[in-house]
């Protein structure tokens, strides 16, 4: 439990078990290094120097077991400097044999054992990670060897396959983690807000509405039965919000419904409309200082917000039928330091990619084009 009494959610890691096959592979290829030498005995000078290198492989292999086994263990750097010992302990293996033996052919120690690293960066940066690995293992393998032959060529491509499809099923298992967790938060989400509708809906909704249906009659309470009436809509907003959308986005229809008021009405699709979190908090910005300049400008105006998605463009209208503004307002509040409009709406439009087109006139009211590029600035 949590200081305030909420439960820890746990995830499960679903790269978990493609961890513990890397850290197999590690143990399983140092055992076979281990019989490859012992077969090939007689093709070594000495048995100190293969001994030692193998040796610093079985201390090795226990830490990168311990590292792997650990979700703290599971990142970039760790992969790096494991690929960086490998590489040592790869060039060690020139003590354990002669000048110009492994150009002949000669067995190198290590075996398939230097591999395990371009796995590991395999599940930590997908099939970039796997195929940085493979290259920078079979190059150490090559230099040490001296010559790229037919069976030079094999390896390479049989580790680099391995390693990019690895990273390719590491990529797409990460995805669908994601994918499982937004989905039981909307899950969770949706059924906390029904609860708290229920609730809601029995008292203070019903309060709400009766307070301002009794303030119609009696101008002492008009202020009341605005404010009533204001707090009824918000509140109807927040529990019709959507569920959450994915992970750096925001769901722009849900977040214009919250600035509805009894003198603001908003329109717009029923699915998400999905933009980046930052183009729409922007947005809804600038429709909030459009709608703040009928309130100040026109008391007493109804103004309408209309949400037009399309394929690769978010278009947000913005009117009013106050009595617009007079021909040459906008540069004469400019001179006078006014810079709302042209600061926080149309900067605002511009930073983001897009545009804001005003259509006003006296007598026509007012009206905000707001668009915007559906994937943010380019």
């Amino acid at each position: 439990m949590t200081a305030t009494g909420g439960p820890v959610v746990r995830h499960r890691d679903l790269l978990a078990p493609l961890w513990r096959v890397v850290v197999a592979f590690r143990l399983v290829a140092w055992v076979l290094a281990v019989l490859g030498w012992f077969r090939e005995r007689e093709d070594y000078p000495g048995m100190a120097a293969p001994l030692a290198v193998l040796g610093a492989m079985a201390v090795w292999t226990g830490v990168v077991t311990v590292l792997y086994s650990r979700g703290s263990g599971r990142r970039v750097r760790t992969t790096l400097l494991d690929l960086g010992v490998t590489v040592l302990l790869l060039a060690a293996t020139v003590t354990t044999q002669p000048p110009g033996a492994f150009g002949e052919g000669a067995p190198i120690v290590t075996s398939i054992w230097v591999a395990g690293p371009a796995l590991a960066m395999a599940l930590v940066r997908g099939r970039a990670g796997g195929l940085a690995g493979a290259l920078v293992v079979w190059a150490a393998v090559t230099l040490l060897r001296g010559y790229v032959g037919d069976r030079e060529v094999f390896n390479l491509t049989l580790l680099v396959l391995i390693a990019v499809l690895l990273g390719h099923a590491a990529t797409i298992t990460r995805q669908a983690e994601l994918a499982l967790r937004e989905a039981a938060a909307a899950q969770a989400a949706a059924a906390e807000r029904e609860r708290l509708g229920r609730a809601v809906h029995d008292g203070v909704l019903q309060v709400l509405v009766a307070v301002r249906r009794r303030a119609r009659s009696t101008d002492e309470l008009a202020d009341l039965g605005r404010l009533a009436a204001e707090q009824e809509v918000a509140l109807r907003g927040l529990l019709t919000t959507g569920a959450p959308v994915a992970v750096g986005t925001t769901d722009l229809g849900t977040a214009l419904r919250l600035l509805a008021t009894p003198d603001v009405e908003v329109s717009g699709p029923a699915e998400p409309v999905e933009v980046p979190a930052h183009t729409g908090t922007e947005l809804v910005a600038a429709v909030r200082e459009a709608l703040a300049n009928t309130a100040e400008h026109a008391p007493g105006a109804r103004a309408w917000v209309s949400l037009e998605p399309a394929d690769d463009e978010v278009v947000v209208v913005v009117r009013d039928d106050g009595p617009g503004i007079p021909e040459g307002r906008l540069p004469a509040a400019e001179q006078e330091g006014h810079h709302g409009v042209r600061s926080s709406i149309c900067g605002r439009l511009a930073d983001l990619g897009g545009s804001a087109v005003l259509h006003t006139g006296p007598g026509q009211g007012t009206e905000w084009e707001l668009t915007v590029p559906r994937e943010g600035p380019r």
